[in-house]
């Protein structure tokens, strides 16, 4: 009887593991819209394991139906995890429709097998007043209520603006005081805080559990800027909540497509990334 031997085995090396790194598709944003399938095999061909989307609407994903665009992404040996999408905050005339919105919004995306659902704005109620402010965390309850509803995590995604204060409170922390940890997550954005002038590291500690997604994120591809010190948070990261790492690249020294694969690599090669 022939036995078989792989190659790693038989050299006495294990076979390498590989690393899990999302990517949120806004990175290809204009690429992505003439040619779905194509972006999404190239995203797989660079190492990628997962996708958030940035593409939801009317019901459909990239103009996909939720379920073919999961087979898509899940085909090329991704797992389409997350996805950015949202609402902004209604007045009582609109609350209903707002409302119906999301329950679309949550059963396409039930549909197509997201665990993750992240509003990446507020309009500018959100940036005036604490009571406004508390009104949106309000909003984030009720609609973090509702993915729970149907087993899907609600989150918000940062800016800068967050950090700045209001009445002598900083945003960032009043949303995370005044939002149900059982409802609503923050998927935060490291180069965001760092650009507000706040620790990544100092919210971790404060606000254990809080932080589901991280997008990793630099001026541009990742480690080109050398303001952002990737090592330090991430050997911090036990206790923030982290689940999954998803790459944003939002402005680019190269190529989109050469830019997202140069930032991958950049984390495939970083010792401090399990």
């Amino acid at each position: 009887m022939a036995v078989l031997i792989s190659t790693s085995f038989a050299s006495g090396k294990k076979a390498e593991k590989k690393k899990e790194i999302g990517l949120q598709l806004y990175s290809l944003r204009d690429d992505i819209k003439t040619d779905v399938p194509g972006i999404i095999k190239k995203v797989s061909e660079m190492g990628y394991t997962t996708v958030e989307a940035a593409g939801y609407g009317n019901g459909k994903f990239y103009g996909m139906a939720p379920q073919d665009f999961k087979k898509l992404v899940n085909d090329n040996g991704l797992k389409f995890i997350a996805s950015h999408t949202g609402q902004a905050l209604p007045d009582a005339a609109n609350w209903d429709k707002t409302m119906a919105w999301w329950d679309q919004c949550i059963d396409a995306h039930k549909a197509a097998g997201v665990k993750y659902i992240v509003q990446p704005f507020m309009d500018d109620k959100g940036y005036g007043s604490l009571a406004d402010l508390k009104r949106y965390c309000d909003y984030f309850n009720a609609v973090g209520e509702k993915c729970k509803a149907k087993g899907i995590k609600f989150g918000y995604h940062n800016h800068d603006k967050e950090f700045g204060d209001v009445d002598g409170v900083t945003r960032y922390d009043y949303m995370l005081q005044n939002t149900d940890p059982k409802k609503v997550f923050f998927e935060i954005d490291l180069y965001w805080i760092m650009i507000g002038n706040k620790s990544a590291i100092h919210y971790f500690k404060k606000y254990p559990g809080r932080f589901i997604l991280w997008h990793v994120k630099d001026e541009k591809e990742l480690g080109e800027s050398g303001k952002m010190d990737f090592k330090a948070i991430f050997q911090n990261a036990k206790g923030s909540g982290m689940k999954h790492i998803i790459v944003e690249v939002e402005r680019y020294n190269l190529p989109p497509v050469e830019s997202v694969k140069k930032s991958y690599d950049f984390l495939k090669a970083a010792e401090y990334v399990k």
